[in-house]
């Protein structure tokens, strides 16, 4: 019949009418109020919908969907000045081809009415997926020590596990310094005053922030405690698209890692 064979393969493309693009468009700014457009055409894109992202594009700024940055007051969480030993930099231009190689953590504030409520938080930078969190009144080793803990539980790490922070008190204290060398990790930390050592977990506060903390007006530790275990959970870990992961959430990367062949490319970290 002298048909291009490509012909047989070809499946044709789900139209979708301009109004009920508008809608889905408008539905996923509601769901996730700072996407850009990029992640919402690749939301659409998993949905099966076919969609340029220019389209999508024009389509956010003719309904000023487009989200915009929120500048909020720095509050120092670093205490440097101290005199435990700090450890050298391991984590600068290390090749991760899995999980369990290289756990980074940091510490944030929440300002609620009358105070703020801190934040620890540890994450896998394989996958971007945060593994373990604690919230308190207090900054101190108690914080950290509790976020520490439940992400062994969670990933039980074998020994050689890089923990990469700054070289705050809280992570250079004795009693975090044993918790970390009794389950043998690999100690490691950034340089003075240098943001960039520790810029994974510097990214995911950020998305944190602009996502969800200034979204909301927390009043007491409670919704502090209601909300953002929720939305590390529910939301970063499970659902939101991560560009460095292709667009997928952290969750699904990891088990798409898992059934793929194992000897995958290794990622390349460079501070």
């Amino acid at each position: 019949m002298q048909i291009p064979k490509r012909t047989y393969y070809h499946k044709p493309k789900r139209k979708v009418s301009e109004k009920a693009l508008k809608a889905r468009i408008e539905n996923i700014c509601l769901q996730y109020p700072k996407y850009g457009y990029r992640r919402v055409t690749k939301q659409l894109h998993r949905e099966g919908t076919i969609v340029n992202h220019k389209k999508v594009a024009r389509i956010m700024r003719e309904n000023s969907w487009s989200c915009r940055p929120t500048k909020k007051k720095w509050i120092r969480t670093t205490d440097s000045n101290h005199g435990y030993h700090v450890y050298p930099n391991l984590a600068k231009d290390i090749a991760i081809d899995g999980i369990n190689q290289l756990w980074v953590a940091d510490i944030t504030y929440i300002h609620i009415l009358v105070c703020f409520i801190y934040l620890a938080v540890i994450m896998d930078v394989y996958s971007r997926k945060a593994i373990g969190y604690a919230i308190s009144r207090n900054i101190d080793t108690q914080l950290t020590l509790q976020a520490l803990r439940m992400a062994i539980c969670a990933r039980n790490p074998n020994p050689g596990c890089i923990h990469h922070s700054d070289r705050g008190i809280q992570y250079a204290s004795a009693d975090y310094i044993k918790e970390l060398k009794f389950h043998g990790f690999a100690i490691s930390m950034s340089r003075k005053g240098n943001p960039y050592d520790n810029a994974f977990a510097e990214s995911f506060i950020k998305t944190l922030k602009s996502e969800e903390v200034y979204m909301w007006e927390y009043r007491t530790i409670e919704d502090v405690q209601r909300r953002i275990p929720y939305f590390i959970e529910e939301v970063y870990n499970h659902k939101r698209l991560h560009s460095a992961l292709g667009y997928c959430p952290p969750c699904e990367y990891e088990m798409l890692m898992l059934n793929q062949d194992p000897n995958q490319t290794a990622l390349t970290i460079d501070f």
